[in-house]
C-alpha cells in the first residue's frame, strides 16, 4: 500500500509545515489576506478631540474583544479563552495607555501614527528575539494594534470567509482563528507560527486540522483550489492528483469508521483478553485539556508539563500561581490520581533564560537547572505540596542521571514539607516522588535508582535520542531514530524489570507510548501504566482489548532475540495479523 513518502516522492504540489492541530480535511482554499492599514504622521490642530478619539477607539476595541472572548468561552471553554481575557488586559495597561496619550500631547501627531509607533516598540522586541514564544506572542501583539488603528479611523472589520473552507494566510491572530470557526471552516494552513501559537491552540480546542510554520504556502496557493490538508503530518496537497485524492479519502473513511468504534470504549478497561489491566492515562500541556482527559476515558494524568505555565505566562509563575494552577487540576480529575512533573527547561523545551549553550540537550536541563535555581525548584515543591491535599498529587522529577540527584531532590522535598509544618499549612505527608528515566545512565541503573523513589516514569522521546545519539529534528539522521532498534527494545526491557524488581510501578510516556504498534511490547514487557496525548486513549485501549498477555510476552522474547529492528518490526506486524488488531499507526 502506498504511503505519504510515495504521494510526495515525485510530485511538487505539496507545501510542507509543523502539523499543529490532528484531522484530515479536503476542500477549497480560501487566501485570507488582512486588510492593509494606511497609517500617516499628520499633525493635528485639536489635541482633546484626538485623546477623546483614542479613549474612543480603546472603549471600541474592548467590546469587540469581550464579545469574542464570550464566544471563545461557549466554543473551548474558560480556560483557553483566556487568550483574549490576556488581549483585554493589554488594553487596560495604564502604562501603555499614558505612554500613547502622552506622545499625542507632545509630538500633536495623529493617534493611529503614535498607537502604530509606540505598540510596533515592543513587537520589535519580540520579532527579534531568540525565543518562538516570543516571536508567536507579536502576532497576538499585532492583533491588539491593529485592531485599535482600524477603530481610530473607523473602519469596519472585514472578517467573512468562504464557509466550508481551508482558510490560507500569512499569519492568522487568535481573534481570526475563533472567528471564522463561525463559518464552519474545516482547516488552517499559515506560513508563520509554531505548536504554541494561540492560533494553533485554538485550532487543537476546536477540532480543526491546522499545519502552521508552512513559510510560503499563501504564495503557492490561490482562493479556490482544492487542498487536502494532512494535520497528522504536516503536509498540505494542492489541487491533488487522483493518486492523492484516493489515498486520503480512504484514510478519511477509515478514520471515521474508528471514530465511531472507538466512542464504545469510554468506559472499558484497557484489559488484555487474559485479564491483565493497564492503567491508561493522558498527557497535558495546558490546563484546558482536563475536558477532553475525561471524555477519552483516562484514568487520571500521568504527565502533566509544567513548563507548559512559563510558556504561556511567558516567565516563570510564582508559588501561589502554581499552587492555583495544580489545585485547580487536582480537584478536577479527583479521585483520579495527577502526575506533575517538575520544570523541564532546557534542549528543546523553555529556552527563556539568560545564558546560551553550544549544546543545550547535553546541558543545563531539567533537575540539574532546577538545582542550580533552588529558589525556583523549592517555590515549586511548596506550590506541588500545598496542592496535594487531596491525596492524589504525584510529583516527577526530569533528566536524572545520578543518585546523588534523586537524594539532593529528597533534601528540598524534606526542607519544604518543615517550612509547611512550621507555617501550620495542610499537605499530604506521604506524597509519591519519582523519576523519569530518560538519559542511558537512569536507564543501566534503574534498579538502583528505583529504590530510593516510589515510581519509575520512562521518557521515550529523549531515551531513544540520547541511546542513538540521533538528533531527531535534523532531517539529515532522523532515520537513524528507531524506536524498533534492539538496544531500545532491550533498554525499556531492562528498566521495566529492574524497577520491578524493587516492586516499583512503571508507567511510560512520549511518542511510542501512542504508537499502537509498540503496545504489544510495553504490555508484554510488565508496563503498568501507559500515558498519552487524550486524542490517543480510545485507540491504545482497542489495541490492548485485542491480545493476551501471554501472547505479548512470547513477542517481547522474540523481539529480544533479534539484532536488528527491521525483523523486530516483521514480528510486531506479524503478532497484529495473528491477532487481527487493526493498526492504527498506518491509518492516519
Amino acid at each position: 500500500m502506498k504511503g505519504i513518502k510515495d504521494l510526495i516522492k515525485h510530485s511538487s504540489n505539496y507545501v510542507e509545515g509543523l502539523a499543529a492541530a490532528p484531522g484530515i480535511e479536503i476542500g477549497p482554499a480560501f487566501l485570507y489576506q488582512k486588510d492593509i492599514l494606511s497609517i500617516e504622521s499628520g499633525l493635528i490642530d485639536n489635541t482633546d478631540e484626538a485623546l477623546q478619539n483614542f479613549d474612543e477607539a480603546i472603549l471600541r476595541s474592548k467590546k469587540e474583544l469581550n464579545k469574542i472572548f464570550q464566544f471563545a468561552k461557549e466554543k473551548m471553554g474558560e480556560t483557553r479563552a483566556d487568550i483574549f481575557e490576556a488581549q483585554l488586559m493589554i488594553l487596560d495597561d495604564p502604562i501603555l495607555m499614558k505612554s500613547i496619550k502622552d506622545q499625542i500631547i507632545k509630538e500633536k501627531k495623529l493617534p493611529e501614527y503614535i498607537v502604530h509607533k509606540e505598540i510596533t516598540k515592543y513587537q520589535e522586541l519580540m520579532v527579534i528575539s531568540s525565543e518562538l514564544y516570543m516571536r508567536e506572542r507579536a502576532i497576538d501583539i499585532e492583533d491588539i494594534k491593529a485592531r485599535i488603528i482600524r477603530n481610530l479611523q473607523k473602519k469596519r472589520l472585514q472578517s467573512k470567509v468562504q464557509h466550508n473552507s481551508i482558510i490560507v494566510g500569512e499569519s492568522i491572530s487568535p481573534a481570526d482563528t475563533i472567528l471564522f470557526a463561525k463559518s464552519e471552516v474545516c482547516g488552517y494552513v499559515v506560513d508563520h507560527g509554531g505548536l504554541t501559537s494561540h492560533a494553533a491552540i485554538i485550532a487543537r480546542s476546536l477540532d480543526i486540522p491546522a499545519v502552521v510554520g508552512t513559510h510560503f504556502a499563501s504564495h503557492k496557493i490561490k482562493t479556490g483550489d482544492i487542498l487536502i490538508i494532512d494535520g497528522f503530518h504536516g503536509y498540505v496537497f494542492i489541487n491533488p492528483t487522483e493518486d492523492q485524492l484516493k489515498y486520503y479519502k480512504n484514510k478519511i473513511d477509515n478514520l471515521k469508521k474508528i471514530n465511531i468504534e472507538l466512542v464504545g470504549l469510554k468506559d472499558k478497561p484497557a484489559e488484555t483478553t487474559d485479564g491483565r489491566n493497564i492503567s491508561i492515562m493522558a498527557n497535558v500541556d495546558v490546563s484546558g485539556e482536563i475536558d477532553t482527559v475525561v471524555t477519552k476515558g483516562a484514568h487520571g494524568i500521568g504527565l502533566y508539563r509544567t513548563e507548559q505555565i512559563i510558556e504561556e505566562l511567558g516567565s516563570f509563575p510564582d508559588e501561589e500561581e502554581q499552587y492555583n494552577i495544580y489545585s485547580g487540576l487536582a480537584n478536577r480529575i479527583y479521585p483520579d490520581f495527577i502526575t506533575i512533573r517538575a520544570f523541564d527547561t532546557g534542549g528543546d523545551k523553555v529556552k527563556m533564560m539568560d545564558f546560551k549553550e553550544a549544546n543545550p540537550f547535553l546541558g543545563l536541563r531539567g533537575i540539574r537547572f532546577l538545582l542550580e535555581n533552588e529558589n525556583v525548584f523549592k517555590a515549586q515543591i511548596r506550590a506541588v505540596l500545598r496542592a496535594s491535599i487531596n491525596k492524589n498529587i504525584q510529583f516527577m522529577i526530569p533528566m536524572i542521571s545520578t543518585l546523588q540527584e534523586i537524594k539532593r531532590v529528597k533534601e528540598l522535598v524534606n526542607i519544604c514539607r518543615n517550612e509547611l509544618s512550621i507555617q501550620k499549612i495542610n499537605y499530604d505527608k506521604h506524597i509519591k516522588i519519582g523519576i523519569m528515566v530518560e538519559v542511558p545512565s537512569a536507564a543501566v541503573m534503574a534498579g538502583e535508582y528505583a529504590r530510593h523513589v516510589d515510581f519509575i516514569s520512562i521518557g521515550t522521546n529523549d531515551l531513544i535520542q540520547y541511546l542513538l545519539a540521533v538528533d531527531r529534528g535534523n532531517d539529515v539522521v532522523s532515520a537513524l531514530y528507531q524506536e524498533f532498534h534492539p538496544s531500545v527494545i532491550r533498554s525499556l526491557n531492562h528498566i521495566i524489570s529492574e524497577a520491578k524488581k524493587s516492586g516499583k510501578p512503571v508507567s511510560i510516556c512520549g511518542e511510542m507510548a501512542a504508537d499502537t504498534l509498540a503496545v504489544p511490547l510495553l504490555v508484554g514487557m510488565g508496563i503498568d501504566i501507559i500515558s498519552v496525548s487524550p486524542s490517543a486513549i480510545p485507540s491504545i485501549k482497542r489495541t490492548i482489548r485485542s491480545f493476551s498477555l501471554k501472547n505479548a510476552e512470547s513477542l517481547v522474547n522474540e523481539c529480544l532475540a533479534s539484532d536488528n529492528e527491521e525483523e523486530i518490526q516483521e514480528l510486531i506486524k506479524k503478532f497484529f495479523k495473528e491477532n487481527s488488531i487493526q493498526r492504527t499507526r498506518n491509518i492516519i
